[in-house]
């Protein structure tokens, strides 16, 4: 067993608790490390609750930058969306999370990382499968996977201990969030007929009424600009998911395929991810040769199962991530989204160095498009099954 564990601190109840029953229950040294990846919240408040929880350590680390850059840029270009719906919220955010682990548990010298998932998620698979590839030295300790509490459990655990949590028994959901959207489970969510009510969204809440249009600028398959006005993608993200979200628009609400064969009911809040997804492939519509296009649009489901899987660090998603950056040289121009309540669409989309000609379009008298050529292509390309029909239908 290890002595000395590197956790995974989001402040929430499992890792809250954990810091406390490891120390207790295994006499281990807790180092609890906060990754800020745009969840906001309190970090003074996190570090305080942390060390109130026993922790012998508290490190928060500000990763916006680059979990923006370096995470949420290659699935945007992916068009990563899990079973069609899913935006990846919390898939993405797990290997950068181990990566400052492990930088971590080598700064202070632990033996082991831990994690607060349960036996039943996709997390405790992301973050196990990626300790492993970057540091398979390291233990990995699942504390929530040995003590078999339920989450009432959990909550009564805190309460007798003095361990300060956010989660009441009349507010017993289970919430993850950065930058690129918020997942949200339990209580009443379990129920896959229940409606979610109102109170667990906070990014979609509907407050404008007006009609709005915005105009996102592409580079290389990047957002870079929204209105004229040049922007880092994680100040992009939110700005974005801030105009849509305040139309109500930009949440998913799925049964969804765990990886450990469990289905599970889902409810995200994804404003920014989902507008920003849908501008990204519509630019690709206007810039991708027709080839290039299909080619990819049938690798980014296997792009996004990876991902979802915890495999960000294998050898089949870096040679998917060289073919999706080859598609993105030109992946250049903007992309106008219009905004009503409860609806996001796309309006327009232009480039420099996009493939419609509209000559070659037009049905008008600028008609360049030779219409005698047709006649032979379509003949040649009708062969094949015009010899099968007249030989063997």
């Amino acid at each position: 067993m290890a002595k000395k564990v590197v956790l995974a601190y989001s402040g929430g109840l499992d890792t809250s608790v954990a810091v406390h029953w490891m120390g207790k229950e295994w006499g281990v040294d807790v180092i609890a490390v906060a990754v800020d990846v745009g969840q906001g919240g309190d970090f003074d408040l996190l570090r305080s609750r942390a060390l109130a929880a026993g922790a012998a350590e508290v490190v928060v680390v500000d990763c916006r930058e680059q979990y923006a850059d370096d995470f949420v840029a290659p699935a945007l270009k992916a068009n990563a969306l899990y079973e069609g719906r899913y935006p990846l919220v919390s898939s993405l955010s797990r290997p950068i999370i181990v990566e400052h682990l492990v930088e971590a548990a080598r700064r202070f010298g632990a033996d082991g990382v831990a994690h607060g998932c349960t036996g039943k998620g996709n997390d405790q698979v992301r973050f196990e499968v990626s300790t492993r590839a970057l540091a398979p030295d390291l233990e990995v300790l699942a504390p929530v996977r040995t003590w078999g509490f339920t989450r009432e459990d959990s909550m009564a655990y805190a309460e007798e201990h003095g361990i300060p949590v956010n989660v009441t028994r009349a507010s017993p959901y289970s919430i993850d969030e950065n930058l690129w959207g918020k997942a949200i489970e339990c209580g009443v969510l379990e129920d896959p007929w229940e409606s979610p009510p109102e109170d667990v969204f906070t990014l979609t809440r509907p407050t404008a009424t007006e009609p709005v249009e915005l105009v996102v600028a592409f580079e290389a398959g990047v957002p870079v600009a929204v209105d004229g006005k040049g922007m880092g993608l994680a100040e992009l993200v939110v700005h974005v998911g801030d105009i849509v979200g305040s139309y109500g628009w930009g949440r998913v609400d799925m049964v969804e395929s765990r990886r450990v064969g469990i289905k599970s009911r889902e409810v995200y809040e994804c404003p920014g991810a989902l507008a920003l997804l849908m501008a990204h492939l519509d630019l690709e519509g206007l810039t991708l040769e027709r080839d290039v296009f299909h080619e990819k649009a049938r690798l980014e489901p296997r792009w996004a199962e990876l991902v979802y899987d915890g495999m960000w660090h294998s050898p089949l998603k870096a040679a998917l991530d060289a073919f999706i950056n080859e598609t993105q040289k030109y992946v250049t121009g903007e992309v106008r989204l219009r905004c009503e309540p409860g609806r996001c669409t796309v309006a327009g989309r232009r480039s420099d160095v996009g493939l419609y000609d509209y000559g070659l379009a037009t049905y008008d008298a600028a008609d360049s498009f030779h219409h005698s050529d047709a006649a032979g292509f379509v003949r040649l390309w009708s062969l094949g099954v015009q010899t099968w029909a007249s030989r063997q239908k």
